[in-house]
């Protein structure tokens, strides 16, 4: 049998990490994943997903993931049930993550101080190479080694 999912979308809350009597992390999620068709208002609707991954890769999620975070999880989907406050069977069908793939940088900042630093290099490359810059540099035929 098959039961495989992938997924695409981004969270919508941080993630919530707890521990296991037995101090196995877990954490849950919702991931917002966008449905590839319109409605008959032609806005784009989302399925809201809810996840669950263990041990070192939640403790990784609650980490490094946060609201609107664009996430891919690959993993399994399965149901359970319990017997709710009011004596009632509550259903629940979740995705069992066996991996979550980080889709964009950590943050704003991160990303703002790696893109000055790679201005400070670029900068440091132009002043090097003189190629880099669009001169054209006057290379006569002796000067070629073939």
């Amino acid at each position: 049998m098959i039961n495989r999912v992938v997924l695409c979308g981004r969270l919508t809350a941080d993630p919530q990490l707890r521990y296991t009597p037995a101090g196995a992390a877990v954490a849950t999620f919702t991931l917002a994943v966008n449905r590839t068709f319109t409605n008959q208002q032609g806005e784009r609707e989302a399925d809201f997903i809810n996840c669950v991954i263990w041990r070192k890769p939640a403790e990784n999620v609650a980490n490094f993931l946060k609201k609107g975070s664009l996430a891919g999880v690959d993993g399994r989907l399965q149901t359970r049930s319990y017997e709710g406050q009011d004596g009632k069977r509550v259903y629940v069908t979740e995705v069992q993550a066996e991996s979550v793939q980080f889709l964009e940088p950590r943050s704003n900042d991160n990303q703002s101080n790696n893109q000055s630093s790679q201005q400070t290099r670029n900068q440091r490359r132009y002043e090097e190479d003189p190629f880099a810059l669009g001169q054209k540099i006057d290379i006569s035929d002796d000067d070629l080694p073939f």
